[in-house]
């Protein structure tokens, strides 16, 4: 083996004890909880993390609330009042299975939750159902009980994220009328 200058063997035993030093402590460093204070130098405002996520363009495409804590962003839709009158509800008479209400919404969390209240007039009977892109989603209830499932949404998230589904209320009626509404829906994680 050549000979070495021993300043160049010193240097080489020197990084290999940072290197470990450095190993060592990002294994044994503890998990990050927190994101940074909002504003160290600010007396009004709370020393409290808060967490901003901004796209490419500076846009601010997440944060949470730093006022009263919660989500800031993304606004998320809620549902609006719906009648309480049935006789307003989407309804039909049809002794097979027609949808009665339908809507689009995208995909962002892989599980729906959803609430149906249904309703049959006096001497009728029914059922309603759930369909998902036309895959019937959680169970077929029977008119005057409450639907309230909460399931995966059909095909594969890493997919599907970000695309539209189609939910449809369907339903069928013998003797009478049935008709539903939809009280509750949101999409969460698994």
């Amino acid at each position: 083996m050549p000979q070495l200058p021993e300043d160049i063997i010193d240097r080489l035993n020197q990084m290999e004890r940072r290197i470990k030093a450095l190993s060592t402590a990002v294994n044994t460093r503890p998990p990050v909880k927190e994101i940074g204070p909002e504003n160290p130098d600010a007396t009004a405002v709370p020393t409290r993390p808060i967490i901003r996520i901004y796209d490419g363009y500076g846009h601010e495409i997440f944060s949470d609330d730093c006022v009263t804590g919660g989500l800031a962003r993304p606004w998320l839709a809620l549902m609006p009042p719906k009648d309480t009158s049935t006789a307003r509800w989407p309804q039909t008479t049809s002794a097979s299975f027609v949808t009665i209400a339908r809507s689009f919404n995208p995909i962002w969390q892989p599980k729906l939750r959803l609430s149906v209240s249904t309703w049959a007039s006096s001497g009728a009977t029914g059922q309603v159902r759930i369909m998902v892109d036309d895959t019937q989603f959680g169970p077929t209830v029977n008119a005057g009980t409450t639907y309230d499932y909460t399931g995966l949404v059909p095909g594969v998230m890493k997919t599907r994220f970000g695309q539209t589904m189609k939910i449809e209320i369907q339903a069928l009626a013998t003797g009478g009328t049935v008709a539903a509404q939809p009280i509750l829906i949101y999409g969460t994680q698994t």
